[in-house]
């Protein structure tokens, strides 16, 4: 199985070309490594941190850099059973972050403070999905 922990830069650059001004709402599905791996020279790399533990120092970090550019958490999950997907795949943590619009989005990933979180969101990380989607009012039918 393909695992993916970063954006890579062509995905990102599809990203900035979409619309800015539009609300957006981010899927996040997240695995973490058993041990965090942080690198070498990193005051928490001899800390023998569990990847959710380094999570949870991301989310730390990273919640009021959020809170700051008006996204919000939208949704959460636990995982319990891929009915569709391969029967090895599975998910630590699930959730959806609402953002005001695009903007708001890359505001975050470039800010300083956001900046020295994501080192933990990088050591905690053994494989993810992050979905841009556009929010719908809510419907009857899924079609």
């Amino acid at each position: 199985m393909t695992q993916y922990r970063d954006t890579e830069r062509a995905q990102f650059e599809i990203f900035k070309s979409l619309p800015r001004d539009t609300p957006i709402d981010m899927l996040n599905l997240v695995q973490f490594h058993p041990q965090a791996e942080y690198p070498a020279d990193h005051p928490l790399a001899s800390e023998n941190l569990t990847g959710a533990q380094a999570y949870a120092n991301y989310g730390a970090g990273s919640g009021p850099v959020m809170a700051r550019v008006g996204c919000e958490i939208i949704w959460r999950g636990g995982f319990e059973v891929s009915l569709i997907g391969g029967p090895d795949e599975h998910w630590d943590t699930m959730f959806i972050a609402h953002y005001p619009n695009a903007g708001a989005f890359l505001a975050m990933v470039t800010d300083p403070d956001y900046q020295k979180a994501v080192v933990h969101r990088q050591a905690a990380v053994m494989d993810s999905r992050l979905i841009r989607t556009t929010p719908l009012p809510p419907s009857d039918i899924f079609a």
